[in-house]
């Protein structure tokens, strides 16, 4: 619906059951979106990006990650980028590998960090070179030490519903990681669907075997890439499950270098879009995050992949 005389479409809602009144959306798309690119972000850019982005209502924004720069050369500014942004009133968690960059963290002054799991030993392989148990030996030190530090812990699990070397990963193999996870001392998981090969029976499917191995809903977040359309249809099940938070990344900035042609992540517009239109409240201004998307596109040299960034801003297809 819109209003002719402006032009401006509106979210009509229409409250659906069984859905929570708030969610809060897991902004991703400065360090996940970024790190993707193949050119290089400026730190400016970057730290202007998560100000528009914190201005728009998000209030949890992956910032950056305190990785060797060999590994993600996009993010090797990250002690240049954590002084220009520090002093924003949200949270700014950052992903760190070992225990060197949780060191680097640390000292930058970071309160929330994430350690990156795998659910099948293939891509621990590819990702860490190590098997699954090898990669959480490794976070161990990691999650105890920042919990002695007083920091939230976020444990992300990839490769929770597909695989690409091993096909469909099996749903008590991704619940023992996850119940791995918890009792090292992670605060919060997010659950990956990498390849975006998910359909919303399937998130059920995972979604009750965590509870049976006591996993508690409200630890849980949902991370859907949209690589074969399913990923706000795979979130809305997670919702009415009773998970109330949702990773996404504005403009569907990021990919999965593991599937072609993935769309990448779930666009936070089109997140916001259906929970408005849903009557669930998120506290975002998606005027503002629209226009954020499109100055960030313009940046990076292309219109943005998020269908409501196109709809609202009229960008070229």
């Amino acid at each position: 619906m819109s209003t002719p005389e402006l032009g401006l479409p509106m979210v009509v809602p229409a409250p659906a059951p069984a859905l929570p009144a708030r969610v809060r959306i897991h902004e991703v798309g400065a360090r996940d979106g970024l790190q993707n690119e193949k050119a290089t972000v400026p730190t400016e850019i970057k730290a202007a990006f998560i100000r528009r982005l914190a201005e728009a209502g998000l209030t949890t924004i992956e910032a950056t990650s305190f990785v060797h720069p060999k590994w993600v050369p996009q993010l090797s500014d990250a002690e240049q980028l954590f002084p220009l942004i520090d002093d924003l009133s949200v949270d700014l968690p950052v992903l760190v590998p070992n225990e060197r960059g949780l060191d680097r963290a640390l000292l930058f002054g970071a309160r929330r960090v994430a350690v990156f799991a795998s659910a099948t030993e293939s891509f621990a392989k590819a990702n860490l070179n190590r098997t699954v148990d090898e990669a959480l030996a490794m976070f161990e030190p990691v999650v105890a030490r920042a919990k002695a530090e007083g920091v939230h812990v976020r444990g992300y699990l990839s490769m929770c519903f597909g695989d690409p070397w091993e096909g469909p990963v099996p749903v008590p193999q991704v619940a023992r990681v996850c119940r791995a996870l918890l009792d090292m001392g992670c605060d919060e998981l997010s659950l990956g669907d990498t390849i975006g090969v998910a359909t919303p029976g399937h998130v059920l499917a995972l979604l009750t075997a965590l509870t049976e191995a006591r996993v508690p809903t409200e630890v849980l977040g949902v991370h859907f890439h949209d690589t074969y359309g399913q990923a706000l249809a795979n979130t809305l099940a997670a919702l009415q499950y009773g998970v109330t938070t949702v990773d996404a990344s504005a403009g569907g900035l990021g990919g999965c270098p593991y599937a072609k042609s993935a769309t990448g992540n779930l666009a936070t517009e089109d997140l916001v879009w259906m929970l408005q239109g849903l009557g669930v409240d998120t506290g975002v201004d998606l005027g503002r995050l629209v226009a954020t998307s499109v100055w960030m596109a313009a940046h990076l040299g292309r219109p943005s992949p998020s269908r409501t960034v196109r709809a609202l801003s009229h960008q070229e297809q």
